[in-house]
């Protein structure tokens, strides 16, 4: 792609009119993204001492600083490292309406860690599929992604190398890292190259900017931003098919598990916690010093059990490495953010947990049901959470799901014991009660999401919970098997 960099300069025009034109157009283009809440992210890569920061201050000039934010992405600190690779740049993605603008990205973990931090061909490929996935789904969800890559010559690189250390005020800006890279300018031309390939998307496409000559570039830079917003505002927001190729678990429907004999006796139960708990925390430790994340995912019926269940987990583990995450309805915050968005902002560290109440299965449960996501965007959740589930045991997390199980009779004793019981009460609302009115109807949801869901690295287990000890030991007994294997797993590398 560098070899098509753009070279359609003309001498005669003015182009320091032209960008001044841009510029005030990109101004009131902001108002109408705020208008119409469209996100923008604006991602400028390129060689080093091609003049990103310069363009950055221009673009930003007459931008309402309200609504915009810069981030400039060094390597990864050691804390970063505990945490998925793409962590941090979710973290980063702007409200509906707002601007990120981004001095390097994501994809410095790409080029640039293929030649300097000797990633196999594996992880290489890994992280550019995860890149590819990361963009369609921000694209999906209405973002409009601006990807700039500045490109110069090893000879100009090499005039301002030299300009920048003539100078005692900018000599700095040239350190060895740089001279390095000039010095094989030629191997990172090849591997930025094959990067920008196979990131180069239709919803995502790079745009190559010449970048010799600094008015030129400018009005580049302008003109492809103007334009890409400009056509975002007045077009149609476009998904693009995801093949859904995931290896998938077969099934059973909830209407085929019987829920007959699955009840354990009190004194037994006793020696079971008792038994669970203690190789839970043993397990625990384990982990830490492995360093591997757990993440632990209860969904089920209302009343089923799911607060219980976490709770004789929870007592087991170190209050220092777990969380307990309830999610409720999205707040103003997270409704202004792809709904993944709160998810990676409570993903646990290395050797560390994280139990969620409730998922980003609500996605397609209740979201899907109740009318609050359109249905469009409800179906290609499906894909997002198995590429999601897949970032995060790819990046060395244990998944755990559990969908507790109960029939309609033992849902209504529950609700009715709770309703009469003071203490209880505020377990009881009237949404609860709605929802069992469309039992059918979230039935067919669940069985839906079981089968399309239900992957090997991130598998589906049903649990029987019409008697909640028997639930509680189910669950722990699967946590304790998940993390056994996996450990074993790691003895052998």
């Amino acid at each position: 792609m560098l070899e098509n960099a753009l070279k359609n300069k003309q001498d005669h025009f003015d182009y320091k009119e032209m960008t001044s034109q841009l510029r005030q157009t990109l101004s009131g283009l902001q108002l109408q993204l705020r208008d119409k809440k469209l996100p923008v992210i604006v991602i400028f890569e390129g060689w080093s001492a091609a003049g990103k920061g310069s363009l950055i201050g221009d673009m930003i000039k007459y931008l309402d600083p309200r609504f915009f934010k810069v981030h400039s992405t060094l390597a990864a600190a050691e804390h970063e490292k505990r945490y998925p690779l793409l962590k941090r740049f979710w973290e980063d993605i702007p409200e509906y309406g707002k601007m990120s603008i981004m001095d390097r990205s994501w994809y410095r973990e790409l080029a640039i860690a293929r030649m300097e931090e000797d990633i196999s061909g594996a992880e290489y490929s890994r992280r550019i599929n995860s890149v590819n996935c990361f963009e369609r789904q921000l694209t999906d969800d209405g973002y409009l992604i601006i990807k700039l890559f500045l490109h110069i010559s090893k000879d100009e690189q090499k005039r301002r190398f030299n300009k920048l250390r003539d100078d005692d005020e900018t000599k700095w800006r040239v350190t060895e890292l740089d001279k390095k890279r000039h010095k094989h300018y030629d191997e990172y031309y090849e591997s930025f190259d094959d990067m920008l390939v196979k990131t180069n998307s239709p919803h995502a496409p790079w745009h190559i900017i010449e970048a010799a000559d600094k008015a030129f570039t400018r009005y580049q830079m302008f003109s492809i931003i103007v334009d890409r917003i400009t056509a975002a505002l007045s077009g149609e927001r476009k998904g693009f098919p995801v093949t859904e190729d995931f290896p998938l678990l077969p099934m059973p429907e909830l209407a085929d598990i019987s829920l007959e004999g699955k009840a354990i006796p009190g004194d037994e139960y006793i020696v079971q916690l008792k038994k669970c708990q203690k190789e839970l925390s043993v397990l625990h430790s384990r982990l830490y010093q492995a360093k591997i994340p757990l993440i632990i995912a209860f969904e089920g019926w209302d009343a089923a059990g799911k607060g219980g269940a976490i709770k004789r987990i929870a007592s087991a583990l170190d209050p220092r490495g777990y969380e307990a995450v309830p999610i409720a309805a999205p707040d103003k915050t997270e409704l202004n953010h792809h709904y993944l968005w709160r998810f990676w902002n409570r993903l646990p560290k290395t050797g560390h947990i994280a139990i969620f109440d409730r998922t980003w299965y609500g996605r397609v449960m209740v979201e899907k049901l109740e009318g609050f996501t359109s249905p469009e965007r409800c179906e290609q959740a499906y894909a997002e959470i198995n590429e999601f589930e897949k970032e995060l045991t790819d990046s060395g997390a244990i998944v755990v799901k559990f969908w507790l199980q109960i029939d309609k009779d033992e849902q209504l004793r529950r609700f009715t014991e709770r309703q009469n019981t003071p203490e209880k009460q505020w377990k009881i609302t009237d949404e609860d009660w709605r929802n069992r009115e469309k039992w059918d109807s979230y039935e067919k949801a669940v069985n839906e999401m079981l089968r399309r869901t239900s992957t090997v690295y991130a598998p589906w287990n049903v649990i029987e919970a019409n008697d909640k000890p028997f639930a509680r030991i189910k669950t722990m007994q699967i946590i304790i098997n998940a993390v056994k294997e996996r450990l074993k797993e790691e003895k052998k590398k």
